[in-house]
């Protein structure tokens, strides 16, 4: 299933901007311009969206099923079948927008969700952080026992790819200071190559633990590895096919997990805020 999903959502991102091209060169012409208008509302709001959070990766976050631009696609399905029942226009920017409307719900209820995700057996709050080790930016290898004598963060992002995953970092790193003085330590860890956990620790420049897990090892340790996750063609970066479902772990001091999110929709993340309240609420840090 997820190797379908990496297919489509490579498919489905040209497909649009096909789609999205065309109708505006005929809406352009003049051409049944309420049809095609229909074509470019099912198509340019996700395209839209999809654009600015892969080039400014400053969200990290969406709700879960973009009701507005639902509204929008059924508008624009509607307005090319009434240009073509009442109108005598051709079927074919009406059979465009709903296919364009049809790819947008498997987008948004089937690519963007992990199946009905099930908590790892392997990450019980209460246990000790099972065993895993990764490489940091300078090359040292550490392990899970060594994130010990603070409490800790420990965020399993997917890779420098992922825009959402670079917003979620980025809202991390505007809170350094912060996180820093209550003594909270953050490991960052992903199964990318190392050069790119390299560039995103100088990138920032803070004291976080910046880490690559190789051949997603501590993925599969921790019960979190997402076989065939990575969107087809991002091989050719040097990701490998496999990657993590993102993951947020909270240990104590001594190692022991407190608090999981293990989300089933890869737009929907905690914000800070609810890390830093979960550490409060367990007396890690003192109150803000």
């Amino acid at each position: 299933m997820n190797l379908l999903k990496s297919i489509f959502i490579s498919t489905y991102m040209m497909a649009i901007m096909g789609i999205a091209g065309y109708a505006g060169w005929m809406f352009y012409q003049g051409d049944s311009v309420w049809a095609w208008g229909g074509v470019l509302l099912t198509v340019v709001p996700i395209l839209t969206v999809i654009s600015y959070l892969m080039i400014f990766k400053r969200v990290a976050r969406t709700s879960e099923h973009f009701p507005l631009i639902n509204i929008l696609g059924i508008g624009g399905i509607a307005l090319a079948f009434l240009e073509w029942l009442y109108f005598d226009v051709a079927l074919l920017p009406a059979m465009m927008a709903t296919g364009s409307w049809i790819g947008f719900l498997l987008y948004s209820f089937w690519f963007s969700t992990f199946g009905g995700r099930e908590p790892s057996m392997k990450l019980i709050v209460g246990n000790k952080l099972p065993g895993f080790s990764a490489k940091d930016s300078s090359g040292k290898y550490l392990t899970s026992g060594q994130f010990t004598g603070k409490p800790s963060i420990l965020i399993f992002y997917r890779g420098n790819w992922c825009p959402l995953c670079m917003a979620q970092i980025k809202e991390l790193v505007a809170r350094y200071k912060e996180i820093a003085e209550l003594g909270v330590r953050v490991v960052l860890i992903a199964p990318q190559p190392h050069s790119n956990t390299v560039e995103l620790a100088n990138k920032f420049d803070v004291k976080f633990d910046f880490m690559s897990d190789e051949g997603n090892a501590a993925a599969k340790a921790l019960g979190i590895e997402n076989r065939n996750g990575t969107p087809m063609g991002m091989q050719m970066f040097g990701y490998d096919s496999d990657t993590v479902l993102p993951t947020v772990i909270i240990t104590d001091k001594d190692g022991r997990i407190v608090w999981t999110h293990e989300t089933d929709n890869y737009r929907v993340r905690p914000e800070p805020d609810t890390y830093l309240e979960v550490l409060r609420r367990h007396g890690m840090v003192g109150a803000g």
